[in-house]
C-alpha cells in the first residue's frame, strides 16, 4: 500500500456549540467554503444512519438501539414494522437505504444485528415505506432478504453498511466478527464486500468464491461505503487495528489483504504482519495512522458547495471531526479535518438533495446537523 504524505490544516470554529438541548448555529471558515452547522433535531439515541425521502416526505434515521425514526417538520416519530434487532456490543439496528427505484417500488434496505441461540450475525431486511399521515409512516411486508452465516458469539465487526448502485445490485460491507482468518476465508462471507441482487438472490456473474455473496475480501471492519457519481465504483472504508485506516475503491474478486498485510498493530502494540503491500493484494487509496475510526461517507457533486465539488466526506469516531477527501482522479491529493472536537463522534455523513451536509452524532443523546452555506 502506497503511503501518502498531506498537509493537514485544522479549522477550529467561531464559537463552540453546547449541548443539542441549547445548540445555537454557528459559522466555520474553512479552506475552500465558509459554511454554517445548524442543528435539525437532537435528542436520538445512537443514531447510525440516514436516507432522504423523495419529494420533501423527510429523512428515515436509524437509532442503533432499535427504531428507525421518520423526521419531518422538526419532529420525529417511530416508523413501525422493523425487524428485531439484537442491540449488543457493536450491534444493534444500523444501515438504512432506500431503493434506487423508490418512487415506484417504495423499498427500505435495513441492516441490523440478528441473534439465534445467543449467537450474533449480520441480516439484511426491506419493506415498502407507506405514510399514514404527513409526519407518521410504517413498513409493510417487511422480510429478512440475506443472514450472514455461521453466526458467533462475538459482539463487535458487524459491518454493515449498504449501497444500491444505479443498477439495482446490493452491496453489503460484512466485518470479521473480531477473527481476522475469517477475512481471507472466501467460505465465510464475513470480512467481505457483498454483492447480491435487490431481492437478496446472487448475480450469476459474482466471482464464483465458494460463498458466492462475496464480491471482495480481505476486509477488517467496513463501515462506510458509497458510490462515486462520476465513476460508478463502490468506495468502502474500513476500521484497522491500532493504527491502518484504510479507503479503498471496490473490484470485483480482489483481495484487500487484512490480516496478511497491514499498517497497523494489534492494540497491546504487537505486530499484526510485517508486510504493508504484497503480490495479488489491492492498495489502499489512503491510510490513517494513527486511527480516526472512520464511519459514514458521501461523495460530493452538487453546486451548493462549488469548492467542494468531487470530494469525499467521512466522519471519525475517534477523530471527532469531519473530513474532507480532495480527489484527482482515484487519488486522494488532499485533506482538510473540519469540526475537530466541536460535535463528537461523527457515525455517519450524506448528501442531501438540497446539497447541503448532513451529520449524525454517535451518543445516547445524538443529534443530526445541517452543514449549508453561510448567507
Amino acid at each position: 500500500m502506497r503511503y501518502i504524505t498531506f498537509s493537514i490544516i485544522y479549522f477550529f470554529l467561531m464559537t463552540s456549540p453546547a449541548q443539542s438541548s441549547t445548540f445555537s448555529p454557528f459559522t466555520v471558515q474553512s479552506e475552500n467554503e465558509v459554511f454554517t452547522v445548524n442543528l435539525v433535531i437532537g435528542n436520538i439515541e445512537y443514531p447510525w444512519s440516514l436516507a432522504f425521502l423523495p419529494e420533501d416526505n423527510g429523512i428515515l434515521v436509524t437509532e442503533r438501539t432499535g427504531h428507525l425514526l421518520l423526521i419531518r417538520n422538526n419532529r420525529s416519530t417511530i416508523v413501525a414494522g422493523t425487524p428485531q434487532a439484537a442491540v449488543v456490543g457493536q450491534g444493534g439496528l444500523m444501515d438504512v437505504a432506500l431503493s434506487p427505484f423508490f418512487t415506484e417500488d417504495s423499498l427500505v434496505y435495513l441492516s441490523f444485528t440478528e441473534e439465534t441461540d445467543e449467537k450474533y450475525g449480520t441480516a439484511v431486511a426491506r419493506g415498502r415505506l407507506i405514510y399514514e399521515n404527513s409526519d407518521t409512516a410504517r413498513l409493510i411486508d417487511t422480510e429478512i432478504i440475506y443472514r450472514a452465516l455461521p453466526k458467533s458469539n462475538s459482539e463487535r465487526h458487524f459491518g454493515s453498511r449498504l449501497v444500491l448502485n444505479e443498477d439495482g445490485y446490493l452491496f453489503i460491507t460484512l466485518g470479521d466478527r473480531g477473527s481476522g482468518n475469517r477475512a481471507q476465508n472466501t467460505s465465510d462471507p464475513y470480512g467481505s464486500v457483498l454483492r447480491l441482487n435487490p431481492d437478496g438472490s446472487i448475480p450469476n456473474d459474482n466471482p464464483g468464491f465458494n460463498a458466492s455473496e462475496i464480491w471482495s475480501y480481505g476486509h477488517r471492519n467496513a463501515q462506510g461505503a458509497a458510490r462515486n457519481p462520476v465513476t460508478g465504483d463502490i468506495w468502502v472504508h474500513e476500521h484497522g487495528p491500532k493504527g491502518g485506516d484504510e479507503v479503498n475503491i471496490i473490484r470485483k474478486g480482489a483481495n484487500y489483504g487484512w490480516p496478511v498485510v497491514t499498517y497497523g498493530t494489534n492494540y497491546n502494540g504487537s505486530i499484526i504482519s510485517e508486510e504493508t503491500t504484497a503480490p495479488g493484494i489491492e492498495d489502499a487509496v489512503v491510510y490513517w495512522v494513527p486511527s480516526i475510526a472512520p464511519s459514514g461517507m458521501t461523495f460530493y457533486n452538487n453546486r451548493a458547495f462549488p469548492g467542494w465539488q468531487k470530494n469525499i466526506f467521512i466522519g471519525a469516531l475517534a477523530g471527532k471531526h469531519l473530513r474532507r477527501l480532495e480527489l484527482k482522479e482515484n487519488e486522494v491529493i488532499h485533506q482538510e479535518v473540519l469540526l475537530l472536537g466541536q460535535l463528537g463522534r461523527i457515525r455517519d455523513v450524506r448528501t442531501g438533495p438540497d446539497g447541503f451536509l448532513y451529520l449524525l452524532t454517535d451518543s445516547d443523546n445524538g443529534a443530526l446537523y445541517r452543514i449549508e452555506p453561510k448567507g
